[in-house]
């Protein structure tokens, strides 16, 4: 049956695309249109490159602003929060830049940098017995368990000094400046750098628990650190050990934060998510 309505719609249809069909011809063969349009386009993006630039450039400004302010800043904040403390760096693996940026943290607080220890990747048991010959660590290459024991001894002995940590700091040490005991405060910066050797991975793993577990004991406040972009981050191994923690030591914010720290205000800050503040809500200790 014939249906009218369907025919109306169809001839609508027919009508609607010829107009199309024209205007798209007409558009197409006109080229001084289609220039116009494409120069109007260019001009267009031209704008927002400009508009972009100009931001990039204000955004650079106000960081370079508030860097000069922190930089500023800091010296107002930390000067004098630690009044002749003896403060030791324990490096569980390499980092050349580690100390320059320790000391120039402390540097307006009134504290000394008393000792900067690195200990070894790979620490060879036969090395560390024979340096432990009269004591019961000279078994220390046939009885692992006084691997993780020895660690704590050296970490306590580390704050307060004794014959232990001396006796095998060659072997256990990489590198060793100042000295060690009458220590007020002791920043823990850990690389995640392991040794391929499952077992030496292991029996570094035993050492580093020990050491740190051993600086906690003496009482003083001991602060993991990292720089902010760290990878893996070994903040929630400074946790597990109980250790506050600063994870953006590269920063004027996270220098702050250590000091405040070390002058006896505990906690995780920095900027990742598991830091409870970017500084602590107490800054530093009456003087």
């Amino acid at each position: 049956m014939f249906d009218f309505r369907y025919h109306a719609l169809s001839l609508a249809a027919v009508f609607i695309a010829l107009i199309v069909g024209l205007l798209l011809g007409v558009a197409i063969g006109d080229k001084e249109l289609v220039s116009g349009a494409r120069e109007e386009l260019r001009e267009s993006l031209r704008a927002d490159v400009r508009e972009a630039d100009q931001e990039r450039d204000e955004a650079n400004a106000r960081v370079r602003e508030q860097n000069e302010f922190a930089a500023a800043a800091y010296p107002i904040l930390a000067g004098g929060q630690l009044p002749d403390a003896r403060i030791g760096l324990v490096l569980l693996g390499g980092d050349d830049d580690a100390p320059e940026i320790i000391r120039d943290a402390l540097d307006p607080t009134g504290a000394e940098l008393a000792f900067v220890a690195v200990v070894r990747e790979n620490v060879e048991l036969g090395a560390l017995a024979e340096r432990a010959e009269g004591t019961r660590y000279a078994d220390i290459e046939r009885d692992l368990t006084l691997l993780d024991d020895l660690g704590k001894r050296v970490g306590i002995q580390m704050v307060g000094g004794g014959r232990l940590v001396g006796q095998v700091q060659t072997a256990l040490l990489q590198s060793l400046s100042g000295s060690f005991g009458d220590i007020d405060g002791v920043i823990v910066l850990r690389s995640s750098d392991k040794p391929a050797d499952e077992d030496a991975a292991r029996r570094l793993d035993e050492l580093q628990d020990g050491i740190v577990r051993g600086l906690v004991q003496t009482g003083v406040p001991v602060v993991g650190v990292e720089r902010r972009a760290s990878e893996p981050s070994s903040i929630a191994w400074f946790r597990d050990r109980e250790l506050s923690s600063v994870d953006n030591l590269d920063e004027q914010a996270g220098r702050a934060a250590l000091v405040f720290v070390l002058a006896g205000n505990p906690g995780a800050y920095g900027r990742r998510d598991s830091a409870q503040a970017l500084l602590p809500p107490v800054v530093g200790r009456a003087r």
